[in-house]
Formats: structure tokens, sequence, C-alpha cells
């Protein structure tokens, strides 16, 4: 009895011992990932895909923000104040996302934001054509208080224009901006590049990260439109953010070889004052990772991610994207809104509502992947995290660079670039906006 009794603990401490073992051996601790003399030989070893791989980091809301208000709205306002938003979508959400920040942060009632409407986006539409009003102004009670109509003292002026946007070092919204509130009442602004959320008290934060994140809703016209274009795609999707249009190229100022005459010819037309540059300076600069990839050096990473081959692949990008072939070549199950949606339903949109059907289906794909790391991206990993869907990954252009400059190819390539990306998807590094999200070790 005695014997049988002792027999089936240490049977079970042995049982114990070789889990521990096996899942030591098949999933290793992170030193072992990060260790630089280890090396990977994919002959012996097939690379699995990069989700399967475990973090041990991520980004998450921070409590400050999901707590209930930190400090109650005051009962007299300072005045009123309108976002001015430019550029294209996600460019327009990030100033407004930080138009609410600022307004809390001057104890100021949000007026509507003004989408200027912008030939070179192809844009006519205001902020009610993309984004719910009322689901807004009621997600935002208790942050801060936002009005449709102006009072009828005020409602016949043009607000006084407060130039922000240029704004250069440790720019101070109180010290700039308030005193003109309090003169004139009603004012518009255009947030600064160059503000310091980080000095905000967190009553101010959590209304910028309530705006940004929980309170911007499609209509509901519109919002049918992107499920619709969800549900038509097939499942599981990979969602990719490539940017390689002529102007992100000509912008970037690097230059290409072995493209097509009508890529060059594009890429040319686009540049106006903005010349490549060449020679020491072109190679510094391509090895900050300042130029964008290709769409085939964007399918060399994908395949050393081993991305399997038949992935669908829904591309959310905007007009002009140049050597697609170069992707559609070896990932062949490429779909775009083009070839799902009905062409009547495409030919009416414009810049913003196309832009925010890339936003609705990337935010819930079942991995999202972007070769820039540009306001979509930022916003797109940071409502994932919202949601608790980490299959994000933003591939590295620097270290793609790097190891093509030193003479990297084929195996030893794609065995480096695993490890760099491997790393950085373990580590959770770009995976969301530090200014609403916190890291969390696993």
């Amino acid at each position: 009895m005695i014997a049988s009794t002792v027999r089936k603990p240490l049977f079970g401490v042995t049982v114990l011992a070789l889990s521990l073992f096996l899942a030591l051996f098949l999933f290793p601790p992170f030193p072992f990932f990060s260790d630089p003399t280890l090396t990977f030989n994919s002959s012996l070893i097939e690379r699995p895909e990069i989700w399967s791989i475990r973090r041990i980091a991520e980004w998450r809301p921070c409590n400050w923000w999901l707590q209930p208000q930190l400090n109650a709205l005051p009962a007299q306002t300072n005045g009123y104040i309108r976002v001015d938003c430019y550029g294209g979508l996600n460019q327009m959400r990030r100033d407004l996302c930080d138009g609410v920040g600022i307004a809390r942060l001057l104890n100021a009632t949000l007026v509507l934001p003004k989408f200027e409407v912008a030939a070179y986006w192809n844009e006519s539409s205001g902020f009610e054509d993309v984004f719910d009003v009322d689901y807004f102004i009621q997600q935002m009670k208790g942050f801060i208080e936002v009005v449709k109509e102006l009072p009828i003292e005020i409602a016949s002026k043009d607000p006084v224009r407060v130039d922000c946007s240029k704004r250069k070092g440790q720019f101070d919204y109180v010290e700039s901006v308030l005193p003109s509130l309090l003169k004139h009442g009603y004012i518009s602004i255009t947030p600064a590049m160059s503000q310091r959320r980080d000095r905000y008290p967190l009553y101010a934060k959590a209304a910028l990260c309530q705006g940004c994140y929980s309170a911007l809703r499609l209509t509901s016209t519109l919002e049918k439109k992107a499920l619709d274009l969800l549900q038509a795609i097939p499942k599981p999707f990979l969602s990719l953010h490539l940017r390689f249009e002529p102007d992100m190229v000509a912008y970037s100022q690097c230059k290409y070889t072995g493209l097509s005459l009508a890529s060059a010819k594009a890429i040319e037309a686009a540049r106006v004052d903005r010349k490549p540059w060449t020679g020491e300076m072109a190679r510094i600069w391509r090895s900050r990772g300042k130029c964008p990839l290709t769409p085939n050096e964007t399918a060399l990473i994908l395949e050393a991610l081993a991305i399997p081959t038949n992935t669908t692949i829904y591309l959310a990008a905007g007009d002009g994207l140049m050597e697609l072939e170069g992707l559609t070549s070896i990932y062949t199950n490429v779909v775009t809104k083009s070839s799902l949606l009905s062409g009547e339903d495409f030919t009416t949109m414009h810049g913003n509502t196309k832009a925010a059907l890339d936003y609705y289906v990337s935010i819930n794909s079942d991995s999202y992947m972007a070769t820039y790391f540009g306001n979509m991206d930022k916003m797109v990993a940071a409502m994932r995290a919202f949601k608790g869907l980490y299959k994000t990954l933003f591939l590295n252009r620097k270290a793609f660079a790097l190891l093509t400059s030193h003479g990297l190819k084929g195996k030893e390539l794609t065995e480096a670039l695993w490890k760099v990306h491997r790393d950085d998807f373990i580590m959770g590094r770009g995976s969301a906006l530090p200014d609403c999200f916190c890291e969390f070790n696993l």
C-alpha cells in the first residue's frame, strides 16, 4: 500500500520534469532568441511563421485612461476651440486627437472639427461624412464638452486663427494659446507637431486617448460598406499597408534602380524640388531606414518571416502603387478595395472614405503588417492593441538596408531578417503609440 502510494508521486514528478524539458526545448525563453552568437540553421530547423513566436511584452491601454474620470469638468468654459485638420484621413485624425487633449488642457469647449478640402487627396468629405457625430459627443461626456452648434452671440463670427502647426521646441499651449482663447472666446488651431504630450496632466491625456480610440466610429453607411468589404475577404487574411507610391518615393529622396520606365517617370514627376540623395549621403540615408520598401523587397521579407505564399493579403494602400508585380508574382492571393467593391461603390468614394475602409479592415484583420511607420500605421497598431489583437508588425527598413549593404543574399539574408523581426515581435516593438498605452510584461 505504501509502495504504491510512493510510486504515484514519483511518476507524476517524472512526467512533470519531462514536460518542462519539452517545453524548454520547443519554446525556449527569450535569452535564446537574443543571443547573437547562436546561428539559425534553416536546413535543420524550419522557420516557424512569425506569429507563432511566444512574446514577452505587449502594449495595453494604460490604467489611468480606463479608470473613471480623474477630474470633473469645470463649471465654466474658457471658450470654444475648433480644430482645423489637413492632409489625409489619418493625419487629420491625429490632429483631431491632439485637439481634444488641447481643448481639455485649456478647459475649452470643442467645436466639431473642420476637415479641409484638399484636391491633392481627392477629398471633399467633412468630419460628419466619415465619423458618427452623435456617438463622438456621447463618448466624450465627462472628458470634454463637444458642441455641434455655437451660441448665438458668436455663431456668426469666424474663429480667430492661432497658428500652432509650425511651432518648434517645447511648445506650451497654456502659455501661447490660452491668452488668445480668453481674449477672443472662439479660436481655431492646427496642433503643433512638436508638442510635448508627456507634460499634459492625466485628465487631458485621458481625454485625448478617449477621443482617439473610443469615440471615433464610422458613420452607419460607411461602416456597413466597410463590414461588407471585410466579409468579402477570404479568411484568414493579412492586411498589408504597402507604401510605394510616386509621391512617397519622391518625398523620401531615395533613388531606386531596376524600376520600370513608367515608375521612373511617375517618381520624377512627383519629385518637384526634392531631388534624390547621391553618393555617400544616399548610402547613409538608406542605412537609416528612410527608403520605402519596394513590393519585391516586401515579398522577400514576408517569405523570410515564413508567411505562406498562398496567404490571402488585403492590400491597404492608396492609388498609384508601383511595381506591384514584385509582390503578386510571389503572393498570388492579393485583394484590394477596387477588386472587391462594385464599380459604382468605388468610383463615388473620395480619399477619406477610401482610407476609412482600409483602416476598418486593417484593425479587424487576422494580422497586420506595414512597410512604413506613418499616421495610419500608428493608429491601426494602437487600435489593434486596444482590441487585444497582437499579430501586428512593422517591417524593419533599417535592418533590411544594413543587411543588404553588407552583401547578405539568399539564405543568409532571410535568416538575418527572420532574427531581426522575431526579436521585434517578441518585445512588442513599435506596437502602439506610447501616449495612451503602457508596456506590460507577459
